[in-house]
């Protein structure tokens, strides 16, 4: 009922009773504002198309209902066309669930653990290719049949020097393993090992399918809410793979850099236009390149948040970048490649777009590498919501880093997300004179 007492939303995401340090959860689901299944169900007509710029307002107003989050979380990423029909999207669906089913019979047939329930977190060969065969390797590998780790070595290397993509991907399984060992264990849903299984499986087949980048530290922190949204493990996969789409680039690595340092600079540039004292202190004590930062652009806000919280962070940032391109910009390139610009189609209506996406249409605020993603904003606006306390209390960069570590479970995720987008609109302002 419109007016009535909102709801608390932990009770679809719960922590395990021994878990007593974990954030409370701000977010409430809160009749009349949050995007409800009633109103979700609403905004479609009959054929399955969408009215997707009445969503994107719902969403900013109030979040997603956390039964339907999953399913509107495929078009805000771009899984599906809002025009598209129920039935196209069935279909799209099913070839999509084939082509996963695909990759993960490819990569089973490489290393018989994936899709097996298990995963693993030892090392399975040596960098220079040779298996290892660690007592706890070989237990790791036993798949409880007549084989085991031994037969699938000797199968192995009867093949001959392995395939130096092969060899990386090998080596890179036991570190996903890592992660996945420490990826949201607060959750009861993680007590159970088929799950972490199917996040170990989604993990090593994009690292397969990804030439480029691979697999890095913080993709489990961005894949995990896929795999407890979505039941089906396809389907998680490409919400994933979407999302990556936005995100790989900052984890490319050069050797020299890495991709997010781009956005550190971006950052620097807008921390010196909004709150330039606090740019100047933050220099003079030696965090002018923002390196402090890295952490809430690489996995999005995962630790500056409960794990709801940053749920909802998600949804109203991908609302208000929303650009209803996507879905034909994602298609038009393969699996592992990012947002590209450019794309020629039938213009799109500025009502379909989301507000920050609106302002960079109307204001050009696009840099040379593209859009900036307005998670650099929602840095400078925690920044500058905790500019008395930076400017006041840090005397170097271990204070910074506790300050910041310190507001964890105590942002405000629709504060934080106004804030970004008046430090953008203000910042386009004065990079225009």
């Amino acid at each position: 009922m419109w007016g009535g007492a909102a709801e608390p939303a932990d009770s679809y995401y719960q922590v395990r009773p021994e878990c007593t340090d974990v954030p409370k959860t701000r977010f409430r689901i809160k009749p009349g504002k949050t995007l409800s299944v009633r109103k979700w169900r609403a905004v479609f007509v009959q054929e399955g198309s969408l009215d997707i710029g009445k969503t994107l307002r719902r969403i900013r107003r109030g979040g997603i209902h956390p039964s339907i989050r999953g399913e509107v979380w495929e078009f805000l990423l771009g899984c599906y066309d809002p025009m598209s029909t129920f039935e196209e999207r069935e279909q799209i669906r099913q070839r999509r669930r084939l082509q996963y089913a695909s990759w993960k019979e490819e990569c089973k047939q490489m290393f018989p653990v994936i899709g097996s329930g298990r995963f693993m977190t030892a090392p399975v060969i040596s960098e220079n290719g040779q298996p290892n065969y660690d007592p706890l390797v070989l237990q790791e590998i036993n798949l409880g049949t007549n084989s085991n780790g031994s037969d699938f070595f000797k199968e192995l290397t009867s093949r001959g020097p392995l395939d130096k993509k092969v060899t990386q991907w090998l080596l890179t399984l036991h570190q996903i393993g890592l992660d996945v060992n420490r990826t949201d264990r607060a959750l009861v849903f993680y007590e159970k090992k088929e799950n972490l299984s199917k996040l170990w499986d989604i993990l090593s087949i994009y690292a397969w399918i990804d030439n480029d980048v691979g697999y890095c530290q913080g993709m489990s922190d961005l894949c995990s809410p896929m795999i407890i949204l979505l039941e089906d493990e396809a389907d998680a996969f490409w919400c994933f793979e979407r999302l990556m789409r936005r995100l790989r680039g900052n984890f490319r690595s050069t050797g020299r850099s890495v991709g997010v340092e781009a956005q550190l600079t971006h950052l620097s540039s807008i921390t010196q236009i909004v709150d330039p004292k606090l740019h100047q202190h933050l220099d003079k004590l030696g965090g002018g390149d923002y390196l402090f930062a890295i952490r809430m652009l690489m996995v999005q806000f995962r630790r500056e948040f409960s794990f709801c919280d940053s749920l909802y962070l998600w949804e109203m940032m991908w609302a208000l970048e929303y650009d209803p391109d996507l879905f034909y910009v994602y298609e038009a390139h393969q699996c592992g490649s990012e947002k590209t610009e450019g794309l020629k189609g039938k213009p799109k209506s500025i009502k379909q777009c989301g507000k920050y996406e609106r302002q960079n249409m109307r204001n050009g605020g696009k840099s040379a590498e593209g859009p900036l993603p307005i998670s650099v904003f929602l840095v400078a606006s925690v920044l500058k919501d905790k500019s008395y306390k930076l400017m006041t209390e840090a005397r170097g960069l271990d204070d910074v880093v506790k300050i910041l570590n310190d507001m964890t479970g105590n942002l405000d995720a629709k504060k934080t997300c106004s804030g970004a987008i008046k430090i953008h609109k203000r910042y386009l302002r004065k990079a225009k004179k």
